[in-house]
């Protein structure tokens, strides 16, 4: 089975984050790390693949800048096989139908090039934008069934061909959703427990194949992407005031009381 798990370098979040003078994120001043919701992609993509019946392939996709290639370099070093990192500095800025737009090209090309993908997986948003509109995007450019928000996966493969169903659960209910390979799916935080990488698993990633690709290289206009393209923007940002001391209530008896007294008149109840 070949699967292809999209990647994301992120700020790391524990970090002071900041905007650049353009309002888009500062990520050169800040470390970048795998995006967390994407460890939990990278895993089931792997634990899919080792499960299979016959041997299966982990590709990892990203794009973004030079720094971008550490989320493969991560995802190779869990267990992905080999990577690919659309590197073009007409990418700055790109929101997310034009990411969409780049990665739907890549996953033509490397299908197109290496033999066709049978299953992309995704996290269920990344942890700067939060959008989580990327996975239903991507299936749509490619015209793929989607399954997204998955807290189980389980692939049949008994009757030759692949059939993916996900089990996605909510406050009120869980639903149970399938679909003939190829699919695109998204995976909550919920799903499993991302290994940490070896030493062993490190030393390995150092060789495994890594290719990097313009916009040319998958067809995009770089018109079609970045800043100047995208469909949403920030157009004001100021920092989060400094937090306050608060407010003590010291219990006299009446602690009670005055505790309701501050939650109605702050409007908490």
């Amino acid at each position: 089975m070949r699967i292809v798990v999209c990647v994301k370098l992120v700020p790391d979040a524990t970090a002071s984050r900041s905007f650049e003078p353009d309002h888009t994120v500062d990520r050169v001043s800040v470390d970048g790390l795998l995006s967390e919701l994407d460890e939990y992609a990278v895993e089931e993509a792997l634990r899919i693949r080792d499960a299979a019946s016959e041997d299966g392939e982990v590709v990892a996709v990203t794009m973004g800048p030079q720094a971008a290639a550490d989320a493969v370099r991560k995802s190779l070093q869990m267990g992905a096989d080999s990577g690919v990192h659309v590197l073009d500095e007409a990418i700055a800025g790109s929101d997310a139908p034009a990411t969409s737009l780049v990665l739907a090209a890549t996953l033509r090309k490397l299908g197109a090039d290496t033999g066709p993908v049978d299953l992309v997986v995704c996290g269920m948003a990344s942890t700067d934008g939060t959008m989580g509109v990327v996975p239903a995007m991507l299936a749509e450019r490619l015209g793929l069934p989607q399954l997204t928000y998955a807290n189980q996966v389980t692939v049949d493969d008994s009757n030759g061909a692949y059939r993916v169903q996900v089990r996605r659960d909510s406050d009120l209910a869980t639903e149970t959703v399938e679909a003939a390979a190829p699919v695109v799916v998204s995976v909550t935080d919920q799903i499993n427990e991302p290994r940490y990488p070896s030493f062993k698993g490190i030393m390995a990633a150092k060789k495994k194949p890594v290719q990097t690709w313009s916009l040319s290289d998958v067809g995009v206009d770089p018109a079609e992407v970045g800043l100047s393209a995208a469909w949403t923007a920030v157009v004001s940002a100021e920092a989060r005031p400094p937090r306050s001391a608060g407010t003590v209530v010291t219990d006299e008896g009446d602690g009670g009381t005055r505790l309701a007294e501050y939650l109605v008149e702050k409007k908490f109840v």
